[in-house]
């Protein structure tokens, strides 16, 4: 049977990267979060100075950097696991999740070149199928013609929430009026940035899981990935 490339965009923290890496690990597929991608050249950026205490980022230093960021993953053991980013050989998982990297990820993201280094890369990942790729422009620019599409949804208050307590659970001091900020914040440089803004595919499924237990949402996705298999 042909293997299928499945792309799940959403807006932050709405359960996209939960959903995808376990549909992966049920599956026998790759999952490839394309969110830590951007997360890992925004500590790139954080970690050299190029990002100011006003959260302008040095674009001209950012993108002559790029050919020295390298991004790889660490595949997860199993659905409960995560994938590890590594970021020039070092994993960076857990440093990527933290709030100063929420806070800066968006304007990041937003530069051409970065998102076109970035999708060529993920391209180059997912051009022979068999994939699971989450993140903001996956159904619309990075495989326009996936076999199966997905746009996640859920809303900013439930997201917040989500994020706040995966924060606090892994130890980071937080308030959720600042994660809450960060969510709303994020939605509308997604939505209203130049290059490959955050939208949804004509063809992609809608799923709003702001009451769904992971359960559930596991149960939905794979239906949904069965009939587009057949398809294929």
């Amino acid at each position: 049977m042909k293997k299928i490339r499945v792309a799940i965009d959403g807006y932050s923290s709405s359960g996209k990267s939960t959903m995808a890496r376990r549909l992966a690990a049920v599956t026998g597929y790759r999952y490839i979060d394309s969110g830590a991608m951007y997360r890992a050249v925004t500590l790139y950026a954080l970690d050299h100075g190029m990002v100011g205490e006003d959260g302008t980022v040095d674009e001209a230093a950012l993108v002559a950097a790029l050919p020295e960021i390298h991004i790889d993953f660490a595949p997860a053991i199993s659905p409960e696991d995560v994938q590890h980013t590594l970021l020039n050989g070092t994993d960076v998982e857990t440093e990527i999740r933290r709030l100063r990297v929420s806070n800066a990820v968006s304007p990041v993201a937003a530069i051409p070149a970065v998102r076109r280094a970035l999708v060529s890369l993920q391209q180059a990942m997912g051009g022979e199928g068999g994939i699971v790729m989450d993140g903001r422009d996956i159904g619309t620019t990075v495989f326009p013609d996936a076999e199966l599409k997905i746009f996640v949804n859920a809303s900013a208050e439930t997201r917040a929430q989500r994020r706040f307590k995966e924060m606090t659970d892994k130890g980071s001091q937080v308030s959720y009026a600042d994660v809450l900020a960060n969510v709303v914040r994020r939605d509308h440089i997604d939505e209203t940035r130049e290059e490959s803004p955050l939208r949804r595919a004509d063809d992609a499924l809608d799923l709003d899981n702001s009451t769904m237990s992971i359960e559930e949402q596991d149960a939905w996705l794979l239906n949904a990935f069965r009939a587009a298999e057949k398809k294929a």
